[in-house]
């Protein structure tokens, strides 16, 4: 009751406004188009609005078609209960966050506008804005092509009508210098920063980046023991038995021991703890506008029997046929490595050598290639599936990635080991695949986006030295700037352990 009574006195207006999200709507877009999108926006949730704060960017040329999205200091509390955050109460224990029992959670005060952390707040603003659900309306007012139905997201439907062009979080410049320096602005051997990197940008990316820390030392016995096996070329094969029985036993400390530093950070940042059983429907789930039995909101309905027929009659023939054309693959691979080992044969020569390892590079790019196409196959085929939670949508996603992941990349090893029984080949093609799949992925996730950010930055300081602009970034052009980052696709390693993003 308390938690009703907070939400119709809060109002929409604070003289202290904080962009916190941003929104980019097509150029051309229509007046009442954006007048009842903003208007929504701003309603009371008992209207089914989202009652936050938005301000259109005024620029030098004048008011653009981009909006600055915030939320007084009540809102994000009362989002922070409607999300279910975990937070730190003053007895040291992780309870979820309630409005009523505010005063007992740990450094907080009405004052304090750092409780929740930046991400925390852009994950709510971001949360309500993917929850604005049609009520009344059948279409987006100015375009009658976009029909809508109650229950329908209208972020959603936004978007797939090119109307909306994205939503993006606004960096903190200020805060993002105070972490570029403790991270890696200066020459220092260390840990990184977890809490800090939690705080600004989420759960997710910090786990992220704690799993490369943590996997990076933990690989080390590996490779001072491993060395000595690939410098000298010992015929005994007892002594790969032991290095393999070495690194089989190495490989589930290493899990192991993960999964409890992994359980420790989810404990401290509150993500383990979230609770399940009154998570809301994802943004993408779609049906016909019905009463939730437990929790009593309006919210959409789907028949379980329809996503069960999708999952077992489409879905699952898919996948299936995608590992046959994998096995498909593999063995034109076999028959490139019979066609090299023939040509070697032949000739006998420092050419024909290397031609040896062509084979297993190309098969190496190969199945790099089939796994990034199959992984968007995956994603839109999840998606239609039309799960109600975005867990049961996560997994479902993993199941379909993880099997075609394994096959796909472990397939020809077991087949050589287990049918050709050739160790000649198969530590040839490990070490290939290895090295070849690492450069590849060091090449996509470090080196490309590191050149293309470089020359990102030398062409926007030409921009501005050409308009002799300060380089002190006004709101106007920080968010010009930002708008045309690209996005940053996080690999999903620990998403069964949290459950909230930047």
């Amino acid at each position: 009751d308390q938690l009703v009574e907070s939400w119709s006195f809060l109002d929409t207006v604070e003289s202290n406004f904080r962009p916190l999200v941003v929104i980019e709507l097509a150029k051309g877009t229509k007046e009442e188009t954006i007048e009842w999108f903003t208007k929504r926006i701003m309603d009371k949730k008992a209207n089914g609005g989202a009652q936050l704060l938005i301000k259109p960017l005024v620029t030098e040329n004048g008011v653009e078609n981009i909006y600055l999205v915030g939320a007084s200091h009540l809102r994000l509390l009362l989002g922070a209960e409607t999300v279910g955050l975990v937070k730190e109460c003053s007895d040291n224990s992780m309870r979820t966050f309630t409005y009523s029992s505010r005063k007992t959670f740990k450094d907080f005060a009405d004052d304090n506008h750092n409780f929740l952390t930046m991400a925390e707040c852009q994950y709510i603003i971001k949360h309500e804005l993917e929850n604005l659900r049609a009520k009344d309306e059948k279409m987006i007012p100015g375009y009658p092509q976009a029909k809508l139905y109650p229950g329908k997201s209208i972020v959603r439907r936004l978007l797939t009508s090119g109307i909306l062009v994205q939503i993006f979080p606004l960096h903190d410049r200020e805060e993002l210098k105070k972490l570029r320096h403790s991270w890696y602005g200066r020459v220092k051997v260390g840990y990184q920063p977890l809490d800090d990197i939690r705080c600004y940008f989420g759960e997710t990316i910090a786990l992220y980046f704690g799993f490369l820390e943590y996997f990076t030392f933990a690989l080390i016995p590996m490779a001072v023991i491993g060395i000595p096996y690939y410098v000298f070329a010992w015929e005994d094969y007892d002594k790969y038995v032991m290095f393999a029985t070495f690194n089989l036993l190495w490989s589930t400390v290493i899990l192991e021991v993960w999964k409890r530093i992994c359980a420790i950070l989810t404990y401290r940042w509150g993500t383990l703890l979230m609770k399940r059983q009154f998570e809301e429907p994802r943004p993408g789930f779609h049906g016909v506008l019905g009463i939730n039995p437990v929790t009593g909101r309006e919210e959409p309905v789907y028949s379980s029997i329809k996503r069960q027929l999708r999952i077992y009659l489409v879905s699952l023939p898919f996948v299936c046929l995608c590992l046959y054309f994998s096995l498909y693959v593999m063995m034109i691979y076999f028959d490139l490595e019979q066609w090299a080992l023939d040509y070697h044969k032949e000739n006998e020569s420092n050419f024909s050598s290397l031609m040896l390892y062509v084979p297993s590079i190309i098969y190496a790019v190969v199945i790099e290639v089939m796994n990034r196409i199959y992984r968007y196959a995956a994603e839109f085929l999840t998606s239609w599936e039309n799960h109600r939670l975005e867990s049961s949508y996560q997994n479902h996603l993993i199941l379909k990635v993880l099997v075609f992941n394994f096959l796909n990349c472990f397939a020809s090893l077991f087949y050589i080991a287990f049918v050709l029984f050739d160790m000649k080949l198969l530590r040839q093609s490990l070490a290939t695949l290895l090295i070849t799949s690492q450069i590849l992925n060091q090449f996509a996730e470090s080196l490309l986006p590191y050149w293309l950010q470089k020359r990102y930055n030398r062409r926007m300081k030409k921009r501005m030295c050409s308009q002799k602009t300060d380089m002190d970034l006004s709101l106007a052009d920080q968010v010009n700037m930002e708008k045309e980052m690209g996005t940053y696709l996080l690999p999903k390693l620990c998403d069964t352990q949290t459950s909230s993003a930047s």
